[in-house]
């Protein structure tokens, strides 16, 4: 089982949980960024940079996943894809999605994009706060003690 971070607007803060997730315990992680990140001396964890554009590091994601592999995204499409796939999506606040709650949050993404388009501005979304930060340590945990014990 492989994580994979959609790192190019990922919080610092879930980086570093993340790490210390990897360093404690037997799972790879990796950062796919169309620039270069700073990731910490491990050999299981590692940086995949890619070309700059659009999705390009959603597209190099979703060609090396593998079913069971866990995607860190607030990217709703990418999640979707994931899901197909076989993998599993979490997201930076620590909402699980699955195949029950994706399709309701792609056509909430697609009517915010319609606002978008008309000229609506509905802002982005809210800081990450510490209960954000504590979902996500406590979803990741739970993932993560489940696949490692299958």
């Amino acid at each position: 089982m492989q994580i994979w971070v959609d790192a190019d607007a990922c919080p610092k803060v879930i980086k570093e949980i993340l790490f210390r997730s990897a360093r404690r315990l037997p799972v790879d992680l990796t950062l796919v960024a169309n620039r270069p990140l700073a990731v910490p001396s491990s050999p299981r964890i590692r940086s995949l940079v890619v070309a700059s554009g659009f999705d390009v590091a959603d597209q190099a994601i979703v060609a090396q996943l593998c079913a069971g592999d866990l995607v860190i995204t607030a990217d709703i499409p990418l999640a979707a894809e994931v899901l197909a796939k076989g993998g599993h999506a979490l997201s930076p606040r620590g909402e699980r999605f699955t195949s029950d709650s994706i399709g309701e949050r792609l056509a909430v993404r697609g009517w915010l994009e319609q606002l978008r388009a008309s000229g609506i501005h509905s802002g982005g979304p809210p800081t990450l706060a510490l209960t954000d930060r504590q979902a996500f340590a406590n979803q990741l945990d739970r993932f993560l003690q489940q696949a490692l014990r299958a």
